[in-house]
This record gives structure tokens, sequence and C-alpha cells, in this order.
């Protein structure tokens, strides 16, 4: 006698049934892919009064960088890139040609909605770029815009630092 017999209606409802619960449990077991370089980044601290972070000097520098003590060390403004939800700057710091710093100066926050996104995407995009060392990074899902400001202002800052 077959399992799935038509005069038994039943036995099908309940194998599907299970089937369904299977499959669903399955999907929720499964974990998303990081990497281990991004998983132990450093976290970055998104301002929470607006839309620049203040400097330690109270202004920022130069667009064509700051040498620190020692010219081992270096800081950079990258520009400022528009974007369709509002402006994207970056600054870097770059000690012996890596870079160990990148803090977002400008970036949407015209609404609590781009509160939650820079929230969310800032911290994400600074652990890219540290670890991959270069503007080459992933884009943030839902972040698409700022994500691109944030890279096209991240390379014109490592331009500067390298040129």
């Amino acid at each position: 006698m077959h399992a799935l017999r038509k005069n038994r209606p039943l036995r099908r409802v309940v194998l599907a049934s299970a089937t369904t619960v299977s499959a669903v449990v399955l999907l929720l077991s499964l974990k998303p892919h990081t990497s281990p370089g991004l998983a132990m980044g450093a976290s970055a601290s998104v301002p929470q009064s607006g839309a620049s972070a203040p400097s330690s000097s109270g202004s920022s520098p130069a667009p064509g960088g700051t040498p620190a003590a020692g010219g081992a060390s270096k800081t950079v403004t990258g520009e400022t890139e528009q974007t369709r939800w509002g402006p994207v700057q970056v600054r870097v710091t770059i000690k012996d040609g890596k870079l160990t710093d990148v803090t977002a100066l400008q970036y949407p926050t015209a609404n609590p909605r781009d509160q939650e996104i820079a929230g969310y995407a800032l911290p994400q995009l600074r652990r890219e770029a540290l670890a991959a060392q270069s503007a080459q990074i992933d884009m943030v899902s839902g972040a698409t815009y700022t994500s691109t400001g944030y890279q096209q202002s991240l390379q014109s800052a490592l331009d500067q630092a390298r040129g």
C-alpha cells in the first residue's frame, strides 16, 4: 500500500506539514557568513549630535592632511561627497603606510531613518575599510547611497595621503 494514496488524504497533509516544518527549521538554523577579520574589528562610534563630528582642536584638518608628530602618522580629510540623502565625508589616519582609523565626519542625519541607517552602516563601513586597507569595500545593504559616498570620500582621502 502506498503512503500517499488518494483515499488517505490525512497522511498527505501530515507528510506535507512535517516536510514544511523541517525545511523551516533548517533555514532558520543557517548562520550568515562573516569573515574573521570583520567579526573581531573595532567598532566605530557614531556621533549622536548631528552630521559633523567635532575634532580635537575644534576644526577639521586641511584637506591636504596634517602630519602628526614624528612624521610617521598622517591624518587626511576626504572630499565631501553629495548623495541623494545628504553629504558624506570621512577622515583617515595612516600610520607607517597602514590605514589605522576612519572617522565619518559628515553623513545624512536629516530624519530618524537617516540616523538609524548611519547607526548601523557607518561601523560596518569602518570595519570593512580597516580590514581591506583600501576603499574597495562591500556596500551595506539598505545604505547604498551612504556606502557609495563613504567609498568615494575614503578613496579621495587615501589618494591625498599617498599622493
